[in-house]
């Protein structure tokens, strides 16, 4: 079992030992594991009886929070609901203010527009996005989603994930072609990763929109697992992929102060 997993809190060790909190408790322990978990599994880690259980678990799966994972009966993971609520929560106002400023000094220090992302599925996710004062934009406002494979933050965020967890999710994936130099061969787009997450920085060098090109460095926790992306894009008419990477060392700059807001 994922040891983070085992480090919440069990519902019999709450102070306040309630049906509601023992089921955020049972929330939080398959968010923490990160993979789907077996009933039996359950049962052992968080010390309650499998028929409670169960009927905890039928609740949470009524109301879309909880699902099972396809193929295993009595394995489950964190449903639509719950993780659409988790990017409700990633977008709340307050840390979004203080996103929103680290950004606007990143963006002032380069002077190209730079966004802030997140994988969602098989998407990146737009939890901010600062331009730069130039005529040429692509509209991408937060919240907007675009393919992780041809994006940088998108392949960095894969590249950053465990093995495992990413080839799962590469078998997910419609590797759809938007620019020719979109990388839509599963085994050319896995050397990529392997490279960037070696390298820990990635390039869209125009795979998404002709004419754009961009950087991204990863936000990091204090274990080192890649939360986030914060990256920088502009036209290669005005800043090529060359002139971009010498931007890398304030991308990290702001990644680390990225980090303290999650």
């Amino acid at each position: 079992m994922n040891d983070a997993a085992t480090q919440h809190d069990t519902p019999s060790e709450n102070k306040a030992d309630t049906p509601t909190l023992r089921a955020f408790a049972l929330l939080e322990y398959l968010v923490a594991a990160d993979a789907p978990v077996s009933l039996a599994d359950m049962a052992h880690d968080i010390q309650m009886p499998k028929a409670s259980l169960h009927r905890m678990l039928g609740s949470l799966e009524a109301g879309g929070l909880v699902i099972r994972e396809p193929g295993q009966k009595n394995a489950y993971v964190i449903g639509p609901r719950l993780a659409q609520l988790s990017l409700g929560v990633m977008m709340q106002a307050g840390a979004r203010r203080m996103r929103h400023a680290i950004l606007g000094r990143l963006v002032a220090d380069l002077g190209e527009t730079c966004n802030l992302t997140m994988l969602h599925e098989t998407e990146v996710l737009y939890l901010d996005r600062m331009e730069a004062p130039w005529p040429l934009r692509l509209d991408l406002k937060p919240g907007s989603h675009v393919p992780a494979h041809s994006s940088a933050s998108g392949k960095l965020l894969l590249a950053m994930m465990p093995r495992e967890q990413r080839a799962a999710l590469l078998r997910a994936m419609k590797l759809q072609r938007f620019t020719p130099n979109t990388l839509t061969d599963p085994e050319l787009l896995e050397s990529e990763l392997d490279r960037i997450a070696h390298k820990g920085i990635a390039v869209d060098n125009e795979e998404f929109v002709l004419g754009i090109a961009c950087v991204a460095a990863p936000v990091l926790k204090e274990d080192g697992s890649c939360i986030a992306a914060v990256a920088v894009h502009a036209p290669v008419s005005r800043t090529s992929l060359s002139k971009a990477m010498e931007f890398v060392p304030r991308l990290r700059e702001a990644a680390k102060e990225l980090a303290k807001t999650f």
